[in-house]
This record gives structure tokens, sequence and C-alpha cells, in this order.
């Protein structure tokens, strides 16, 4: 398809290098356009009407679900990254409705309990494959959410499905066609990919900050040795010395998060002025993403991150929460792969067909899709039928 089109054909005063729906590449299994929206607006429906996304909202960041009603989920925080990835399109004249896709389906695949269910179903996935979120999300809307007569999955386009598949292992590229070839081929995904990773980094890094003072597991005296926080913070007090402390903590982070996007937005804007692509396929031909921050921005986020890790992640009731997050999903596997007759009767069939076709291999991969899909609360109840003897049914 010819990708050099003129300023006409993009609406809204959008970019040349921008996508829309004249460049896609269309999608898996062919159907007519959609009347009354574009293609990208229909795949963000079709991710808001799936199940796997409902299911977001029982699905840790960091803190289990039933912990407290404030802290975020990852429906909360899908919706977030979507929020601060589209004023970020907007203001570089990008696709909005492609970035949107792309931030409501990026968190699809994890597993409950945040990065710990990852980890464990990972190491339980040991020498059938593996497990990996990214993987796992594109898994999902290309096959396992069931709700089209036409189609497995949600039959998305090509750039929504690349922008969810964020990185990728050669080994498994060279198995996912079209979608992994841009990895092997060391180019880059579209601009609204690109912005939107980096928006997802934004949102979590600036709202653990705020969840983590919420819990108590950090404070102020703390975040005031970063000085990504501490910039923000000090301007806060100064300007409103009579603010109450949770006022200023939401300013803060409020102001944590403007920061990032505008040195993005500012970044970004500079080096596409640089490079000047003239279309979408001269981005993928790049050797670095265009969509960045400053190198001073880059060295704050790191450093945040670092203390994130160390004095969040690594707290001693996160490490609680992950150690029963591990027994659960490790269990959990172990119960239902040495016996599928423990799982519900339509996951049987999905266990035995694919045990029939890929053997060991599959009967894991379907036991991982089935683990992977729970919530948190139903994971912790899916163990306690299994394990508990007072729990019959």
């Amino acid at each position: 398809m010819n990708t050099r089109l003129s300023e006409v054909d993009y609406p809204h005063g959008l970019a040349p290098y921008a996508t829309v729906d004249a460049v896609s590449r269309g999608r898996r299994y062919p159907e007519p356009a959609p009347r009354y929206r574009g293609e990208f607006q229909r795949d963000r429906d079709r991710i808001i009407h799936a199940a796997a996304f409902r299911r977001l909202e029982y699905k840790t960041q960091v803190f289990v679900n039933h912990e407290g009603d404030l802290f975020r989920t990852r429906l909360t925080h899908s919706i977030e990254v979507a929020q601060i990835a589209r004023s970020i399109a907007r203001a570089l004249r990008l696709n909005e409705d492609l970035t949107e896709a792309i931030a409501l389906a990026h968190d699809l695949g994890h597993t409950p309990f945040g990065h710990a269910g990852q980890d464990a179903l990972n190491e339980c996935m040991q020498g059938y494959g593996g497990f990996e979120h990214n993987l796992q999300s594109l898994r999902v809307v290309d096959k396992l959410e069931e709700k089209y007569a036409d189609f497995p999955g949600l039959n998305l386009s090509f750039e929504t499905r690349e922008g969810i598949l964020k990185h990728c292992s050669l080994k498994n590229a060279a198995e996912l066609g079209d979608i992994g070839a841009r990895f092997l081929n060391k180019q880059q995904p579209g601009l609204e990919a690109q912005l939107t990773n980096l928006a997802d980094e934004i949102a979590y890094n600036s709202h653990d900050v705020d969840d983590g003072l919420r819990a108590g597991l950090i404070n102020i005296q703390q975040l005031q040795e970063i000085p990504l926080f501490n910039d923000q913070y000090e301007e806060v007090r100064q300007r409103y010395p009579d603010l109450s402390q949770r006022r200023v903590i939401h300013e803060v982070v409020r102001r944590l998060i403007n920061c990032q996007v505008v040195d993005l937005v500012q970044t970004s804007s500079e080096l596409l002025r640089q490079q000047a692509p003239p279309d979408l396929e001269a981005v993928r031909g790049q050797s670095q993403p265009l969509i960045a921050f400053s190198d001073g921005m880059r060295e704050r986020n790191l450093e945040l991150k670092r203390f994130l890790r160390t004095q969040l992640y690594r707290h001693y009731r996160v490490h609680r929460m992950s150690v029963k997050a591990l027994r659960v999903i490790r269990e959990l596997f172990a119960a239902f792969f040495d016996d599928p007759r423990l799982l519900p009767a339509e996951t049987q069939l999905k266990v035995n067909d694919l045990r029939q076709r890929k053997g060991e291999a599959g009967q894991a991969r379907a036991v991982a899709d089935y683990i992977a899909g729970m919530t948190d609360r139903y994971a912790i109840k899916e163990h306690q039928r299994v394990y508990n003897p007072g729990e019959l049914t």
C-alpha cells in the first residue's frame, strides 16, 4: 500500500508521519470497512468491550486488589495511560484513536498479582516456552477473546497489535510472522506505539509514588532525595505553604506527570523536526525511536525508577504479598497441569485441544492462559477451592 499521502488525506491536520486508516496494513481476517467510525476507533471499541479489559478492574499494579479501594488497578492504570498518551499524540499531531487503543490494550495479558504473578507463571512455564505478559496481551487479542462469529480474538488492526507488542525476543519474533518482523529487521514501530510506551512509564512511575505514599511504604523525606520529585515538591510547598499534606501530594504528582509530558513533547518535536520523516515508512526505518525524553529527563526518570525498585517494590510488605502470590500461582499451575479435570468443563476442552495439537507444551499453555486470565480475588478463591478441604465448590 502506498504510504505517501497528500496533506488532505490526513484528517484534522495530522502529520504526514502519523498512522491513519489509509496506510493501515489491515487485519488478519479481512472485514468490510466500519461505518461512521475509523479502523482504529473500531479497535478501541472492541478492546473496551472485551472480557479481558473488564477483568483488569480486579488485577493489581503493586498492591493486592483487596488491600484498599483507592489503590490503582490495571484498569485504572490503563485509563490513565490512555489519557496521557492521547495528550501527547494530539500535541505531536499523531493519531489519537490508535494511541488510545494501544494504551487500553497494553496490559490485557497481565496475570493476577502484578509482576509477582508474571514471574511465578514464567517459572512454571520454563520448558514450555515461558510466559511474558507482553506476548500474552497479543495472545488475548489474537486468540483468547471469544466474542465474534467470524474469527477468533478481536481481529485488531496490524498497527494496534504492533503497539501492544512493545518488546520481543528474536526467537519469539520469528514465530509471529508480520507482527514480529520489525524485531528481526531492527525497525521501529509507528510513533503512536512509541509514545504509548513512554506514556506507560510516566503513568506507573508517578502513580506508584502516589500509591506508595498512601500506603505508608515510602515517605516524603525519602523522595526528597530524588531530584525529579523534589523539584516539584519544593515548588508546591513554597507556592502553597498552608496546603494539607494530602493535597500537596496530589499537586506534586500532577506536576510530576506534567513536567515529563512537556519534556517528551518538546524533545520529540525537535527530533521529528531534525529527521523530518516524510511518511510512516521513514519512521520505521529510523535506527532509534523518534519519541524520547531529553537526556536530563531520562536520567531523572532512571533515578526515580531505581528508588521505587529498592524502596517500594522490595519493601517487606510488598515482598510478603509477592511470596503469597508465588505460592498461589505455582500451586494452581501444578494442580491444573497434573489433573486438568480440576478445571471448569469449558477450560478442560481447551486444554485437551491444545494437548492433542501441541503435546505437553500445549497443555501447559492452556493452563497458563486460564491462570493469567484470573483476577486477584478469583485466583485466591480458586486456590482455596482446590487446596482447602472446607471449600467443596
